[in-house]
């Protein structure tokens, strides 16, 4: 896991950094992308095998992140969508986008220790960020990248530990995936960045990769399984990508076929391990090294343009 290399009273807000092709490029060729990915690859080695429903120990800075996303679940349900005859884009969201800025803060004065607390001033704006766009009303694969660069510097930090890494994806980052879920599916966010139908999903891609790794070594579940409905109907809330599955059946009409032709293909794969190095080279290409998607990426002093 990465290390603290700055001093507590160097934090600052994290910035915008990659402009141009050239900047992506910089980015791409530069040690923060490698440290990113080892820390991504590291949550993936962590969860194989593993399943959402086996009990797992939170320390306490993982308690306190998961409990305050349990509170945004619940502040959906008392933020309602308001009455509009467009399917996208309810406005209620920016409402509940208000009120999850208005915690953030909060929450990071107890997740931070006394002697890292001036890292909230980096911290902060990867959390807003983490949830959408209030002014365009949407949500995609690079606010789950900013999610997870959150997650990132507090291993930076040192509050995110090796003995962690499967509860910070089997229980925080799947917790976030629920809340996301719920979110899009209340106020119709538009997704931001979407490849459409092929796409793996319009809102989200790491499910598909840390997923993938939860079912290798699995006896039973295949990749072709995901067109088993009684398979999904049994363990579509064990694993992340089954669950990731079944969402995209659930906003989308029609076979996977016609909808996630993606999805449908990788199917056709014979093994977990090829689809999990497959997302991984994927995630890379279709995510990190897109400039749509980046060039809204923050930089600070934990994750440095370099």
């Amino acid at each position: 896991m990465p290390r603290l290399a700055v001093a507590a009273d160097q934090f600052k807000a994290p910035m915008k950094a990659i402009q141009d092709a050239d900047d992506l490029k910089t980015f791409l060729s530069g040690d923060t992308v490698k440290d990113f990915v080892a820390f991504i690859l590291s949550l993936n080695q962590a969860v194989i095998g593993t399943s959402l429903k086996q009990q797992h120990q939170l320390s306490k800075p993982l308690t306190i992140l998961n409990s305050w996303l349990d509170d945004l679940y619940a502040l959906v349900d008392s933020t309602p969508p308001v009455q509009q005859s467009l399917r996208y884009g309810n406005p209620a969201f920016r409402t509940w986008f208000s009120r999850m800025a208005d915690k953030a803060p909060e929450m990071l004065s107890k997740l931070l220790p006394s002697n890292l607390s001036t890292a909230a001033v980096e911290l902060l704006p990867y959390i807003l960020d983490s949830f959408g766009n209030a002014t365009r009303i949407d949500y995609g694969t690079g606010h789950e990248t900013t999610f997870v660069a959150f997650l990132h510097c507090l291993a930076v930090l040192g509050l995110v530990t090796e003995g962690d890494r499967q509860a910070l994806v089997c229980v925080v980052f799947n917790r976030y995936l629920e809340l996301m879920r719920h979110v899009q599916t209340t106020y119709w966010l538009e997704p931001a960045g979407s490849h459409g139908v092929w796409g793996l999903d319009d809102y989200q891609f790491l499910p598909f990769v840390w997923g993938s790794a939860q079912l290798i070594h699995h006896p039973l579940i295949r990749p072709k399984s995901i067109h088993n409905e009684e398979l999904l109907g049994i363990y579509g809330d064990d694993y992340m990508y089954l669950a990731g599955v079944k969402f995209v059946k659930s906003v989308k009409k029609g076979s996977l076929h016609e909808t996630s032709p993606m999805l449908d293909d990788v199917s056709s794969v014979l093994n977990w391990q090829k689809v999990n190095s497959g997302m991984i080279k994927m995630y890379q290409v279709e995510v990190l090294s897109k400039f749509p998607i980046m060039q809204h990426f923050l930089f600070g002093t934990m994750l440095p343009f370099q």
